[in-house]
């Protein structure tokens, strides 16, 4: 069995990546690589694209969501608003829909809604949307509360975080539409998205979206895959399901000694990635810590982690020297304030935060 290093995996997961060069990619590009890009903060997303743009474009990213309706937003890994394109938003979404988290007790007590519940408000919800209406989340509670008579549930269908509203998003019944000034909308996505192809067969939609995060992710073990689907919520059963449905196209290699699946056509471009000596800086959330959670030692080291992964889930911005995460950095005054974790080559630093400083507005 082919062997490499962590210091060879994560210089490929950065070219991989457009981290190590930034590349000619469009935003649904860089999202169909990244195997989406989580946008619970906008500008953390918008900021994640352009980081990996050779030559970004102001207003790209609401474009595409807003007139080219490539990009989607909506609900998806680990239950975040995440970036997706549009024809393969159906897979990941099937994916997430199959925890099932509404079916367990403790869930049902603390939001006061049965499965039953559920499936009422996703008929009510989807016949509101039905014409192609972009509905804010009043305009949605009001009319799924009509519709079903259930009014104990408006506080919790009003609520910011969208408790209710997530298996709807993985049902295929909404997502993200134009905003009305400062309010979000949700809309049909079969009436809002042009490249909408529904949602795929379970087998399908693990041959997707398995390869996209090996592509972007790899090589990496089923347990991998898990946390970064959904924190490892998932049944063991169907994680392996997934993978056995998805092993057509994938190969094993060991990485230091752990075997770990990648795709096949990647296995002789990962031996052959020497190790980077790069300095690069990425933003908030970004899917190159996602990917591997921060509880990855390989790449955040443990004893910095409070650093990156915060109070309330907010991930900081951070930075990379050679593909580990080496510190911290924010905007303090339009400048890019930087708290290394180590010493890291200051002039390659100073480049790498000359280049981001202008995308941060």
């Amino acid at each position: 069995m082919a062997s490499v290093t962590w210091e060879q995996v994560l210089a490929w997961r950065m070219r991989r990546q457009f981290v190590e060069r930034a590349e000619d990619a469009s935003a649904v590009e860089v999202a169909r690589r990244l195997a989406g890009v989580q946008a619970q903060v906008a500008s953390a997303a918008e900021l994640a694209i352009a980081v990996r743009q050779r030559m970004p474009v102001a207003g790209e990213v609401p474009r595409a969501l807003l007139e080219e309706r490539t990009l989607v937003k909506t609900w998806a890994a680990r239950g975040t608003l995440h970036l997706l394109p549009a024809d393969e938003a159906g897979a990941h979404l099937k994916l997430c829909s199959s925890i099932r988290n509404w079916e367990k007790g403790a869930w049902q007590r603390t939001f006061g809604t049965t499965p039953a519940d559920l499936e009422a408000i996703a008929a009510a919800a989807a016949d509101a949307l039905s014409g192609g209406a972009a509905l804010t989340r009043e305009e949605l509670t009001r009319a799924v509360v009509d519709e079903t008579g259930s009014r104990h549930l408006a506080e919790v269908l009003g609520s910011g975080w969208g408790t209710l509203l997530k298996p709807l998003a993985w049902w295929g019944v909404l997502c993200y539409g134009p905003p009305q000034g400062t309010k979000v909308t949700f809309t049909s996505p079969a009436r809002w998205l042009p490249g909408w192809a529904g949602l795929p067969s379970m087998d399908d939609a693990a041959r997707s979206v398995i390869h996209a995060y090996l592509g972007a992710h790899g090589p990496a073990t089923p347990d991998m895959f898990d946390n970064w689907l959904m924190r490892k919520q998932s049944r063991k059963k169907d994680v392996r399901a997934w993978f056995a449905a998805a092993e057509e196209g994938l190969a094993t290699v060991e990485v230091e000694g752990a075997p770990m699946h990648v795709l096949g056509e990647h296995v002789d471009e990962l031996l052959d990635t020497e190790p980077s000596t790069s300095v690069r800086l990425l933003g908030g959330f970004d899917q190159y810590i996602l990917g591997a959670g921060t509880g990855a030692t390989y790449l955040v080291p443990a004893e910095h982690r409070g650093r990156v992964s915060r109070a309330a889930g907010w991930i900081s911005p951070v930075v990379l020297y050679g593909g580990r995460v080496a510190g911290v950095w924010d905007p303090a005054g339009g400048e890019v304030a930087v708290t290394p974790f180590e010493d890291i080559p200051a002039t390659p630093l100073k480049e790498e935060v000359n280049r981001v400083a202008p995308l941060l507005g």
